[in-house]
Order: C-alpha cells, then sequence, then structure tokens
C-alpha cells in the first residue's frame, strides 16, 4: 500500500532562490537611468516579475521610478523607431 500511495504522491520540487538583478548598493530612483533600461523592453515595456527576477518590493520600486522618469520626460513612453522607419517608407 505504500508503494502504491508512493507512486501519486507529488514530487516536491527544490526551491530555486532568484538571483538578485538590483545589487544592495543600487539605487532605486528615476534619475538611476541606466538601472531603470535593463528593466524595459525595446517596445517600451515594463517587464514582469518573472522576468526580471525581482522581489515584489523591488518591482513595485521599479515601476513607480519608471512611471516618474516617464512623466518628468527623461524616459519615453513607448519606442517609436519603428512607427517612424514605417511613415518615412511610406513617405
Amino acid at each position: 500500500m505504500d508503494k502504491s500511495k508512493q507512486l501519486f504522491s507529488k514530487s516536491k520540487r527544490s526551491f530555486r532562490r532568484r538571483l538578485p538583478q538590483i545589487g544592495s548598493g543600487d539605487q532605486i530612483d528615476y534619475i538611476n537611468m541606466s538601472l531603470i533600461s535593463r528593466f524595459i523592453s525595446e517596445q517600451g515595456k515594463i517587464l514582469s516579475r518573472r522576468v526580471n527576477r525581482l522581489t515584489l518590493k523591488q518591482q513595485r520600486l521599479i515601476t513607480i521610478a519608471i512611471k516618474q522618469a516617464r512623466i518628468l520626460s527623461s524616459l519615453p513612453f513607448c519606442n517609436n523607431d519603428s512607427y517612424l522607419v514605417f511613415h518615412r517608407e511610406r513617405v
């Protein structure tokens, strides 16, 4: 009986620790553009927490910093390179 129960039991996964992508000395702020630009896709979207390998608190701070930088025009809301290339070809 014990062996038959073991066959259908859930396998135990080993917990994989997240490697911190943000160092302990890095300041998460809208001024730190080199840090912020790592968490934005080519289209200008904020990457998810799963892709960034960040904690929940770090992801919230990154999101706030990106939004502040966009409002202050330090960072564009979207990447318009493909838009400009498309319209130049049509003209």
